[in-house]
């Protein structure tokens, strides 16, 4: 495919990838067009800049790896994950020809769902796999579920990284080579043969470090825990001066609202400080904190508006070039002039797609790799080539969407009860510009600590292409707009949160956009709960309710919770009241008028089904409509095509029989 060129700011097909990434033949409906997965979830460039390594999804929930050569353009699937106990979720490299590959899993282990995670590596043609996580062995005191992960990837010549392992002791057998080691240290680990030198000793409490990426360790974090070995949900961070052992505190981090709140992103090792988010009138900020001893503080960036929530970072040292927020789009403050300079200058040749992210680079930041999207793109993934001055297309989002017509996304803001103005994203059908009493769907985000951005999303450009008005309200209880507007969390405050939501959907009738016969709910996770909480405050409103892996009963919740370490956290996060009782749909069922239909994978570790079959009993004892279709061996998210594209199909069938709609030709 040697004809293939890098073009100035041209776009380059995705049949320069070949034949193993090209995209099949559009799927037949709607509903399989739109549930089809996005053709990468990760992607990174070798340090030399020759090659590409990509993950992405292989058939049902099954993931696969695929390496792109540069010059020629070849693209190879390497390797493959089985969809369940381990499956790919990033790559990156450790040389020009060595991968480092991270697997994930779910297993039930005496009734309880365990995640497990393991780190691989393996030759750029997928040979030569050597497992980089602690051996096991048949004298270990208990399962190790994690290996770690990579937290330097040094030059990316020599294999070498360093790597945060995870250790669990072995009995003694009086055996001399007995690992006694236990929790999270460090090791400088050779990928190519799993050799490794210990670099950090490993602590029962420690919980994450920090490189400089420039091989030193110089942060370390650590979990306080209750003597049965539950987390506190606080954490303690450390930090040592250049060229010393010692750790000296750095901060607390309570994880509450008017706490103690430090929490560290990156280290530069060249001007010897830290990057941190801490409080700054009521908002996130961005600190950037002396590491000489002093613990000067400067702050770097911060917003009136909203939370800052990272930084962004360049090249194999994680080089901190800039912070990222989301107002009303996510937006980017580069303090690297030089990237400031490039950002703008994507912008130009990239107008319509504003969203422009910068995911990897080469060792000598030459070549980059840029992913840009919009509402209307599902998003674009680019190779840049800064001495040639030259911008190509590799790869495509969603090519089966290629062709349809999307929907534009406005931020607006509409009034709750008590006046408060809810920042929100409204979406109509293609092409249309000023909807009136049209069927409209409200769509609250999950978490609830958590937001909607502006951008694109498969579920409301699904509904907006079937005919819905679309509001993604972000209610009170989200994050991201500072202390005030989270309150107590969703579940503690869940009369405004969810009054915040129920208000969408009334300002949506009272703006004429809505019939007020047609109006729906649809949510995911606490978006799930939301939409069947609305309920408990006005039955009427709704007149079809669709959640997928919803929390219906907080009390079942904390009791689910006790099985894992994090049980206090969800305890304290919970809490303990009359909400509890008052704020769980079901215990709210005899108020339900319109039909449910629920949706969960029963391998859910985020929300376990339990969840939504006992409140399809309840509302079923009650006499109410409800259904529940359960996707065997699926967690949380539904990562499956198929089983997305039924989901929609579903939906949009349950939702016109409810609301009384016509049935276009292809759902």
């Amino acid at each position: 495919m040697s004809s293939c060129r890098l073009l100035p700011l041209a776009a380059i097909g995705l049949a320069c990838l070949g034949p193993a990434v090209q995209a099949a033949e559009s799927p037949p409906d709607t509903a399989a067009r739109f549930g089809e997965l996005e053709s990468a979830y990760t992607m990174a460039l070798s340090a030399d800049g020759s090659k590409m390594v990509f993950v992405g999804p292989n058939t049902g929930a099954a993931t696969r790896v695929v390496v792109v050569k540069m010059n020629p353009i070849t693209a190879a699937q390497i390797a493959r994950g089985d969809g369940e106990q381990s499956n790919f979720v990033n790559c990156d490299w450790s040389a020009a020809d060595r991968l480092v590959c991270a697997l994930q899993g779910l297993r039930r282990m005496q009734g309880v769902l365990l995640p497990m995670s393991r780190l691989l590596a393996m030759d750029a043609d997928g040979g030569n796999i050597t497992a980089l996580g602690q051996r096991n062995s048949s004298s270990q005191l208990y399962i190790r579920q994690f290996d770690g992960e990579v937290v330097d990837w040094m030059n990316g010549v020599d294999g070498n990284v360093l790597m945060a392992r995870s250790n669990v002791p072995e009995m003694s057998t009086g055996s001399l080579t007995a690992n006694k080691g236990e929790g999270l240290g460090v090791d400088r680990v050779d990928t190519r043969t799993g050799r490794a030198i210990n670099v950090e000793r490993p602590g029962r409490d420690v919980v994450g470090y920090v490189s400089d990426g420039q091989g030193n360790i110089r942060l370390m974090s650590t979990t306080l825990k209750m003597s049965s070995g539950v987390l506190q949900g606080v954490n303690r961070h450390y930090y040592r001066k250049a060229g010393e052992r010692e750790w000296l505190d750095l901060g607390t981090d309570t994880g509450e609202v008017g706490g103690q709140r430090t929490v560290p992103l990156a280290v530069d090792g060249t001007i010897n400080a830290a990057y941190v988010l801490e409080p700054h009138e009521g908002r996130m900020a961005l600190y950037r904190v002396a590491l000489d001893g002093s613990l000067k503080k400067e702050l770097i960036f911060s917003s009136k508006e909203v939370d800052v929530d990272n930084v962004i970072r360049i090249g194999r040292n994680g080089r901190v070039i800039g912070a990222t927020f989301a107002t009303d789009q996510r937006r980017m403050e580069y303090f690297d002039p030089a990237y400031k300079a490039l950002a703008t200058s994507l912008g130009k040749a990239l107008p319509q797609l504003p969203l422009i992210h910068f995911v990897s680079a080469s060792a000598d930041e030459k070549t980059l790799l840029v992913w840009a999207s919009s509402d209307v793109d599902p998003g674009r993934f680019f190779v840049y080539d800064s001495v040639k001055k030259t911008l190509a297309e590799t790869l495509q989002s969603r090519p089966a969407l290629k062709g349809l017509k999307l929907s534009q996304v406005r931020s607006i803001t509409y009034p709750a009860a008590d006046g408060t103005p809810i920042p929100a994203y409204l979406t109509l059908p293609p092409g249309v510009t000023a909807a009136k009493g049209l069927p409209a769907l409200v769509m609250p985000h999950g978490g609830p600590a958590a937001r909607d951005e502006w951008g694109f999303d498969w579920l409301v450009q699904f509904f907006a292409q079937r005919g819905f008005v679309v509001l993604q309200p972000n209610y009170r209880g989200s994050s991201g707009y500072g202390d005030n507007w989270y309150m107590e969390n969703g579940f503690k405050s869940w009369k405004t949160s969810i009054g915040d939501v129920s208000d969408g959907g009334r300002w949506l009738v009272s703006q004429g956009m809505a019939d007020a016969s047609k109006l729906a709910i649809f949510g995911w996770s606490y978006g799930g709960y939301a939409a069947l909480q609305v309920n408990a405050l006005d039955a009427d409103l709704f007149k079809a309710v669709v959640a997928v892996a919803p929390v219906t009963d907080l009390a079942l919740l904390k009791t689910q919770a006790q099985a894992y370490t994090t049980s206090h956290v969800v305890e304290e996060f919970v809490g303990n009241g009359a909400h509890v009782s008052e704020g769980s749909p079901v215990q709210n069922v005899a108020k339900f008028t319109a039909p449910v239909l629920m949706f969960h994978g029963d391998m859910d570790l985020n929300v376990d089904i339990a969840q939504s079959r006992r409140m399809d009993k309840a509302l079923r004892g009650a006499k109410k409509s409800s259904q529940l279709v359960v996707y065997p061996k699926l967690e949380h998210s539904l990562v499956d095509g198929e089983v997305r594209a039924d989901l929609l199909r579903r939906s949009d069938a349950f939702l016109r029989s409810a609301l009384k709609l016509p049935a276009p030709a292809t759902p």
